[in-house]
């Protein structure tokens, strides 16, 4: 009887731990840096806001030879964080490419 509460008791306590998040994964980061500067970002209407999620805006994205378009979307909304889009940053005589990510 007394290894079976115990069992049990295990059991809550791993059910319960697994339900408590402490930060949104990120994603694995590919390191971007290029010779070529991406084009001025695309004039696009953002669409009316949406209950419950957040408007990531279009980016331009290397795919290895050339700056493709990236159209922007709509993301669900994470609460106590913010969106901090995809952008390109000079470094030197390179571009560096900086993935999107939630932020607290």
């Amino acid at each position: 009887m007394k290894s079976r509460s115990i069992v049990l008791s295990a059991l809550i306590f791993f059910s319960l731990s697994a339900c408590v998040v402490s930060e949104p994964p990120r994603r694995h980061e590919a390191r971007v840096d290029i010779l070529v500067a991406p084009p001025p970002p695309r004039v696009v209407v953002v669409p009316p806001a949406r209950v419950g999620y957040v408007w990531a805006p279009g980016y331009w994205r290397w795919n290895g030879h050339e700056h493709v378009w990236v159209d922007g979307r709509w993301l669900a909304e994470r609460r106590g964080y913010r969106w901090v889009p995809e952008r390109w940053e000079q470094r030197g005589d390179r571009w560096h490419f900086e993935e999107g990510h939630w932020e607290r």
